[in-house]
């Protein structure tokens, strides 16, 4: 026995499905799962899309989402056993014992409030401190997490700053009451790589300065490897193998543990580009209603039919803004995109049914990319029928084809948002976009939800669609694995400005400019102590200049 702050004990966790055309069953998807925690210490949460990583982690709060609930088992945090506490006790656990840095900000935050008075609220409310204090408190973590404009950017509205910009919030709102334990759920999946280890390197502070415990979930090896003392590997709701980071990441005892290890498995060698260009970016200038300056520069790009063009850059450097752009969401202040040799209508209102057809776009935060209140056969059908006029049975057809592509097939036509994992809802807005068989798809991150061998198989599905339909991507990301993995080009971005421009042979070969430099120098590598290694050349080169 260990003197544990959080002690699991075979935990089983159930849900509610409703399979096409027959009664709603009661499953089980956590199936035993035990461990402990001790006070200061970090355990990582890590296995495939739909493992149960998450379901666990709310599960420290007590907490089943939607038609989740938790069957058997104890969850004792501070000695006392969480799940008999009953409504009032939870409230008052939530927030201030414990608490939540979820996956999607976007869909956390109140966007009718500022950031700083949400950030606060939890600490405020559960009396941890006055409010004078919580918004220092705010302030100060603002600045650790190296947000911008510290003592300002708490002023702002969540729809007035970047994803990366506001998962870094939510790390604030959830230190700020001082808790005893954080569950972090994905919170660096939305960051670039520069920002991620500033996020990280805060996140380890956080929890030596104050001892707070933590669970941290993600799907990525690399990542968890620079904060976890422990790591236990899930799959389908059971516990493949847990053991200290070094012990997981070295000399990983099963053959799942070994294939998370070592993926991933692509090798896509850039194909030179045809003269011919489906997409031409010519001058682009573009700004937000209401500011005085741009977020986009002089944009000049292009697109080649069947080939990618990778768009890296950190988070706010205006790689979503030019996505907006191209599909008319934002039209441009200056200059124009071409399509197949004529000019797009700037604004998507009035573009003609066929130019909305042929340019489709995956958006990052899946979250709030669907409607939570269609299933899935009604978002992947919508486009059937929009643009192809597909009903009824042809259409059905047509959207479990779809499913099958993305590896979730028939069980999830009458699933609802709720009731997908990130990585799955991250999936069926894949298939949404592919539903429209369309020639340019832009992909916001699509994959950074997803865990790697997942991932994997989306990018081999992309390629495949690709060398077949010959459609052209731009595949927008901070994940330089990904794109040394399908790039054929790509654009480095920087305040708004390309700063570096052409074919991933020359893009990824020195020498570098400083930015570009820094970029390929933050990719997390599987190996215990990278981090710290990174940030002491930082301040290294800091100190020389």
């Amino acid at each position: 026995m260990t003197d544990a702050l959080l002690r699991v004990r075979d935990l089983r966790i159930g849900a509610t499905i409703y399979p096409p055309g027959a009664k709603a069953q009661d499953i089980e998807i956590v199936h035993g799962v035990s461990f402990d925690l001790e006070k200061g210490k970090v355990l990582g949460l890590i296995g495939e899309s739909g493992a149960g990583k998450s379901t666990i982690g709310l599960a420290a709060l007590a907490y089943g989402r939607g038609s989740v609930r938790i069957t058997d088992g104890e969850v004792c945090l501070n000695g006392r056993d969480i799940l008999t506490l009953g409504s009032r006790g939870h409230r008052a656990l939530r927030g201030a014992e414990v608490s939540y840095v979820s996956q999607s900000a976007a869909a956390s935050f109140n966007p009718a409030k500022p950031i700083l008075a949400q950030v606060i609220e939890a600490a405020v409310r559960h009396g941890r401190m006055s409010r004078r204090t919580a918004e220092a408190r705010a302030i100060d973590l603002f600045r650790q997490l190296g947000l911008p404009e510290p003592d300002r950017i708490g002023d702002r509205y969540p729809h007035q700053v970047s994803g990366g910009q506001l998962q870094r919030c939510m790390t604030a709102l959830a230190l700020c009451p001082e808790p005893d334990l954080v569950v972090f759920d994905e919170p660096t999946t939305a960051l670039d790589v520069t920002t991620q280890i500033d996020v990280l390197k805060a996140i380890k502070d956080a929890i030596a300065a104050t001892g707070v415990a933590a669970l941290y979930i993600t799907h990525d090896l690399a990542v968890v490897a620079q904060v976890a003392d422990e790591i236990m590997v899930l799959r389908g709701g059971q516990t493949v193998e847990h053991g200290a980071t070094e012990q997981i990441i070295n000399s990983p005892r099963e053959d799942y543990t070994r294939a998370l290890v070592s993926v991933r498995s692509i090798q896509h060698p850039a194909q030179p580009e045809p003269p011919a260009k489906v997409v031409e970016i010519e001058g682009i200038c573009a700004r937000y209603k209401g500011l005085h300056f741009d977020i986009l520069s002089d944009i000049n790009l292009a697109l080649s039919p069947g080939r990618t063009l990778a768009v890296v850059g950190e988070s706010g450097s205006g790689k979503s803004t030019l996505a907006r752009v191209m599909t008319g969401l934002l039209p441009p202040r200056e200059g124009r995109i071409l399509f197949e040799g004529r000019a797009l209508v700037p604004e998507q209102r009035a573009r003609p049914r066929e130019d909305l057809r042929e340019i489709q776009m995956i958006y990052q935060m899946a979250d709030v990319a669907m409607n939570p209140r269609q299933s899935v056969e009604t978002i992947i059908g919508r486009p059937l029928e929009f643009y192809f006029n597909l009903r009824g049975a042809e259409k059905r057809r047509r959207t479990v084809e779809l499913l099958d592509a993305i590896d979730l097939g028939a069980a999830y036509l009458d699933r609802y948002p709720a009731e997908l994992s990130g990585g799955q809802k991250q999936r069926v807005c894949i298939a949404r976009a592919l539903a429209a068989r369309p020639k340019v798809i832009i992909c916001d991150e699509v994959t950074s939800a997803l865990d790697p061998l997942v991932a994997d198989g989306i990018l081999k599905l992309l390629l495949d669609l690709q060398r077949v339909e010959g459609v052209a991507y731009m595949f927008i990301t901070h994940d330089l694995a990904t794109v040394r993995a399908i790039a054929d080009t790509i654009a480095v971005m920087h305040r708004g400005r390309v700063v570096r421009y052409g074919p991933k042979s020359r893009v990824l070969s020195p020498p570098f400019d400083d930015y570009t430099d820094l970029l390929l120098g933050s990719v997390p590598e599987m190996r215990i102590g990278w981090l710290e290694e990174v940030i002491a050349q930082r301040k290294m080169e800091s100190a020389g200049n």
